[in-house]
Parts: C-alpha cells; structure tokens; sequence
C-alpha cells in the first residue's frame, strides 16, 4: 500500500508542476518556474520509488497519466475557466476507462 501512497505523491507532484507551468507564463516568473522544476523532478523520483516497489510500470503510468489528466483539466476548469463541454467531459470518461482497462488486464 506504502508504493500507491507514493504514486498518489508523484501524480500531486505532477499535477502541482503542470499547473505551475501555466502560471510561469513561459518561464518568465521565477516563483512558478521553480515549482516546475521541483515538482516534476519530485514526481519522477517518486515514480521510479514506486517501480522499485514492484508496481508494473503499465498500471503506474496509466493511473498517473490519467489522474493527471483528469485532475489538471479539473483545476483548468475551476480555477482558469477553461470550458467544460460534453466532448471534454467524453475524453475524461474514456482515459479513466483505459485505466480500468489496463488494470484489469493486469489482473491475470
């Protein structure tokens, strides 16, 4: 359970880079800059932590990858105003749904 725990901390990590990437308006403010370069740098660590660990990397990624995705389009649409419609909402559906996917595939 430790390894998910710190799956969980790299895809926060992630998420709090990629939301930084945005406010560092191209780099050009060196606050979110560095939240960047820290943040991603602490999700791949704990990433590689959590392969160490036994995860098979196929069920890491994806979770990462789609809780990612699906928790930077949340903060998009809350906090930046990005739009929400039935295609975005359709795309979230299926990346969550390869996710389950790869997870049951892995279950063998």
């Amino acid at each position: 359970m430790g390894a998910y725990f710190l799956l969980a901390f790299a895809i926060a990590a992630e998420v709090t880079a990629t939301v930084s990437l945005k406010l560092s308006e191209g780099f050009s403010k060196v606050g979110p800059s560095i939240v960047v370069v820290a943040g991603y740098a602490c999700a791949f660590v704990a990433l590689a932590y959590v392969l160490k660990a036994g995860v098979p990397v196929s069920v890491a990624y994806a979770i990462w990858a789609a809780a990612g995705v699906a928790l930077v389009a949340a903060v998009g649409m809350v906090f930046f105003k990005e739009p929400v419609n039935l295609s975005v909402i359709a795309g979230l559906v299926l990346v969550i749904g390869g996710v389950v996917l790869i997870e049951a595939g892995g279950a063998h």
